[in-house]
């Protein structure tokens, strides 16, 4: 599967799915994005051609997915990282999206072990991680500071050579999160995150302020920087 030459500066403001479409070959490829959430990947998957997949072990991310209103025939299943529900070599493209520093800090090398049982030979493994940096980590960081599980998820990502992985191609650029309020960012930030339910009004006020000074205004609400790195590998 070859992989186009992308090179680009740390600062170029590229979407998430840009980079995607723009790296991976996906018509009539058979792909699974790991830590789904509310399934919007799987969907622009499938917009491009692919037969999609999701997998997820969030009920409430899930059942956002299935409401959805399906492109094809994408499938959803409830499951975790560390034990894929796919048989060995069916799969050509795994993408973690945002979803590598989800999986518990010990099991992020079983997860990158699992990708690589799943795909077929020559299979691709696309991951997008956030940086612990930008307005958007900034803006998470009073109650969901991210900083050492991204730290952990670049850290298991230096072993994907030995799990039997060869690095094509690295990317680095910045992703825009746009929220249309207040209440948009309360309610993402809950359902991927249910545990910060009990804390969230003891940090509400600092994060509103926040909201207002990080916060990029758009015709839809407002916009947050977000670096991402993303990082494509070939199954040998």
């Amino acid at each position: 599967m070859a992989i186009p030459d992308q090179t680009t500066s740390k600062n170029t403001v590229r979407p998430n799915n840009e980079v995607l479409t723009a790296m991976v070959e996906l018509n009539g490829k058979r792909v699974v994005d790991i830590g789904c959430g509310e399934g919007s990947l799987v969907r622009l998957m499938t917009r491009h051609g692919a037969k999609a997949f999701g997998v997820d072990n969030n009920p409430a991310q899930l059942e956002k997915a299935g409401a959805a209103k399906p492109i094809s025939h994408e499938i959803f299943h409830q499951g975790n990282a560390e034990n894929l529900p796919f048989d060995d070599g069916c799969m050509d493209v795994a993408v973690f999206f945002n979803s590598l520093h989800h999986v518990p800090a010990q099991g992020m090398e079983t997860a990158l072990s699992e990708a690589h049982r799943i795909l077929k030979t020559g299979g691709i493994l696309y991951v997008s991680e956030p940086l612990a940096s930008g307005a958007h980590f900034e803006l998470m960081a009073p109650i969901h500071d991210e900083t050492k599980v991204r730290a952990q998820a670049r850290d298991a990502l230096d072993s994907a050579n030995s799990l039997g992985f060869e690095k094509m191609d690295e990317v680095n650029h910045v992703h825009m999160v746009s929220l249309a309020d207040f209440d948009a960012f309360r309610e993402r930030m809950l359902r991927i995150n249910p545990d910060r339910a009990d804390d969230f009004p003891k940090y509400e006020a600092e994060l509103k302020n926040l909201f207002t000074k990080l916060g990029q205004k758009t015709t839809n609400g407002l916009e947050f920087a977000q670096p991402m790195l993303v990082e494509v590998f070939k199954k040998t």
